[in-house]
């Protein structure tokens, strides 16, 4: 008996650490890292036509290095700037968007080795005379935020009398130079000179500056396995030729296009048809951030607006307060405080959606809550102490004799509140949520179509608005 008890207490161990082990190896094998891109930077990182994946040297790198190395990524279009922003907070793993190692990066973040040499390099209107930077003298010209080229620019502006013009993205960058806002643009030379092939009206002049090598970029002091499993990744490809394979596709002599070349699909029927299914995720990510954060700004805009009109001078000054704070505040201040500011402070990672859904909450709630205040406040004063004098006590009155009035003023204001609640979201694009305009910029980072673009996203908020704004009116004649 007793032996086959031991067998037995041995089989089961000798399976639990089976499962222990495979467990452990599917883990480790499963493991996701979270990488940071920029949505506007072919032919290095870019939104592929199909409007699901990301395509371009970076992305074909990591993805290969992971796929040598036996882990998995999660790619995050956030923008340049608030993916390394996002960085810092730990929010995400790792950065992969075209990153130049320079030593003031290198204080705040280890690099892998190089896997691309760039430079710098300066494009000008295809019918520009301006052939070098003396032609600059006294001129504007226009850089991106956070980014080599803006260095370099920024370093020798004084010596040559230059003007600046900051953008986000590249494609805005190329628009102002077309639109003859600045005379000339720099970027890194091959990401200026794909989206010469790719259709923007410039020419690449001068020579190559500032010459610089991009590296996979991790926070100062951690993930190191990851970082050491890029570098053998990188080295593995280099070996067998597949790094070769992915560089060619898009720089060498037959590159790959981000976009179609046909007219028909650069019309902007062509367009909507083509990214119409792109289009419809942003529209979807928008109105479902608007209507979650508008019920729980309702919520909070009635409590707070409760609180300033009771009759305690504690809750009054508290809501007033909170009122001041959260209106106060700029949207894109608040949206980059608790997206960035409070995982820096706290160490917890706190997801893009659900910090955008904060941020329109405490901003919209504040705004709730004013007219709630003044909604209640327009109520005369008199239904109150008649109320009240006939025996009904605070809360019952409130509830039961002047709310019902006040919520015929506020109704307006709440559709109102809905209106610019949508428009708002908007802003949302800056911390990387794929809402309409975060989508609108993917798109033009592949076709390069900004006005067109932008017109038809333009329309679509129209339409929703002009909308709302049918119900508003519909509404208001109801209560009268």
């Amino acid at each position: 008996m007793k032996k086959w008890q031991s067998m037995i207490i041995t089989f089961m161990f000798a399976c639990g650490v089976g499962l222990f082990l495979h467990s452990s190896q599917v883990s480790a094998a499963e493991k996701t890292y979270t990488i940071g891109t920029d949505v506007t930077y072919a032919p290095f990182e870019y939104q592929a036509e199909d409007g699901k994946s990301y395509v371009g040297i970076d992305m074909d790198i990591m993805r290969a290095v992971a796929k040598e190395e036996g882990f998995k990524v999660d790619i995050k279009a956030l923008g340049f700037n608030a993916a390394v922003q996002a960085l810092e907070a730990n929010q995400i793993d790792g950065v992969m968007a075209g990153m130049t190692v320079s030593p003031e990066r290198q204080v705040k973040f280890d690099f892998s080795e190089s896997y691309y040499d760039a430079g710098v390099a300066m494009a000008v209107g295809t019918n520009s005379t301006i052939k070098s930077l003396d032609d600059l003298k006294g001129k504007k010209v226009a850089i991106k935020v956070g980014t080599s080229s803006a260095e370099f620019v920024n370093s020798i502006k004084k010596q040559y009398n230059i003007t600046t013009t900051t953008f986000d993205d590249s494609s805005n960058m190329y628009d102002d130079v077309m639109t003859g806002n600045s005379v000339a643009a720099f970027d890194d030379k091959p990401v200026l000179a794909y989206g010469i092939k790719n259709g923007i009206k410039m020419k690449i002049v001068g020579e190559t500056y500032e010459k610089g090598e991009y590296g996979f970029a991790v926070k100062k002091g951690t993930n190191k396995e990851l970082l050491t499993k890029f570098n053998s990744g990188l080295k593995k490809l280099k070996a067998n030729g597949e790094y070769k394979k992915i560089v060619d596709k898009y720089t060498g002599t037959n590159a790959k296009c981000a976009n179609s070349n046909s007219k028909s699909s650069r019309t902007i029927l062509g367009l909507l048809k083509t990214n119409s299914g792109t289009l419809f995720d942003g529209f979807k990510q928008t109105m479902l951030l608007t209507i979650v954060a508008i019920v729980f700004a309702t919520v909070l805009g009635i409590i707070l607006g409760m609180m300033g009109v009771a009759p305690n001078k504690w809750l009054n000054g508290l809501s007033s307060t909170l009122i001041y704070i959260f209106r106060g505040l700029p949207l894109i201040v608040l949206a980059f405080f608790i997206y960035i500011g409070i995982p820096n402070l706290t160490g917890t990672k706190i997801p893009a959606f659900v910090a955008g859904i904060i941020t329109l909450t405490l901003n919209e709630g504040a705004y709730t809550a004013a007219f709630v205040k003044g909604g209640i406040k327009a109520v005369d004063n008199g239904q109150m102490e008649a109320a009240r004098s006939l025996g009904l006590p605070y809360g019952k009155a409130m509830m039961k004799v002047i709310m019902p009035q006040g919520i015929k003023i506020m109704i307006p204001s709440f559709i109102n509140q809905f209106i610019i609640t949508l428009k708002d979201t908007s802003i949302l694009s800056v911390i990387g949520i794929l809402e309409l305009t975060q989508t609108g910029k993917i798109i033009i980072a592949r076709n390069l179509e900004g006005f067109k673009m932008w017109l038809i996203i333009a329309v679509i908020y129209l339409v929703i608005i002009t909308l709302l704004t049918w119900l508003s009116n519909l509404v208001e004649r109801k209560i009268k």
